[in-house]
């Protein structure tokens, strides 16, 4: 199958996955995966109870006001902060993020992307982006579920969406070492329009973060690329 052959035809399944999802959401309402409210896949009232996640560096742990990273980790850390929702051991988080990845739940991204609106506290020129998943998942799941959040995020705090970045290679980092997913993340990311992002506040959005890694190598190419500075909000910390 030829290059423009094979993108009309994901455009066409997608667009079908689309409207499949409309109509089941009519038919079978999504249901609070807490309180089995009709609605969302996280109400509201659900939301608001969520236990927060204190304010620490997202490397070392230390607490840090506003989630920055700590002086000592900033040496060597191209994010300025981390911004997280939930501990991925939660339950709740759990299913919630498996509805978005492998349940073809896109109004997980909404139920995240709400909490996310309601933490992050961001300069208003700030270009809110996020983290590519491999090409491999994307084509799996019909989206990449990082970008689904990211447009949420973005319209509900009035702020600027664009995607920024493309992967380079399919690597998978599931149950790798911290020192081993940075080393396998090296160059991993390239960036899409440099001129857009020359003296920008950047907004990095993905839905977990575990080791950082992933994340971090995506910081470092808005930052080779200009970024003024670099900060990251994730529904989840593992």
């Amino acid at each position: 199958m030829s290059g423009n052959r094979k993108q009309i035809y994901l455009q066409h399944k997608n667009y079908n996955m689309s409207i499949i999802e409309a109509v089941f959401n009519i038919v079978a309402p999504y249901e609070c995966l807490h309180c089995k409210r009709e609605g969302s896949l996280l109400c509201a009232a659900c939301t608001d109870a969520l236990a927060k996640v204190p304010p620490r560096c997202y490397r070392c742990g230390r607490w840090e006001d506003g989630f920055r990273t700590c002086k000592r980790c900033r040496a060597t850390s191209p994010l300025f902060r981390v911004w997280p929702v939930m501990v991925y051991d939660d339950a709740v988080a759990k299913e919630l993020v498996r509805a978005l990845k492998f349940g073809r739940a896109k109004g997980a991204a909404v139920a995240m992307a709400r909490p996310l609106a309601a933490t992050i506290d961001i300069p208003k020129d700030t270009l809110i982006t996020y983290v590519p998943t491999a090409n491999t998942r994307v084509r799996e799941r019909g989206y990449d579920q990082a970008a689904l959040i990211a447009k949420e995020l973005a319209r509900r705090t009035g702020s600027h969406y664009l995607p920024l970045l493309a992967r380079v290679g399919g690597q998978r980092q599931l149950g790798q070492r911290r020192d081993m997913r940075k080393q396998q993340m090296e160059g991993a990311f390239r960036v899409l329009n440099p001129e857009l992002i020359k003296n920008k506040h950047v907004l990095l959005v993905d839905d977990v973060l575990t080791t950082g890694a992933t994340c971090e190598a995506a910081a470092r190419a808005l930052r080779r690329a200009g970024a003024r500075t670099i900060s990251a909000a994730v529904f989840a910390v593992a």
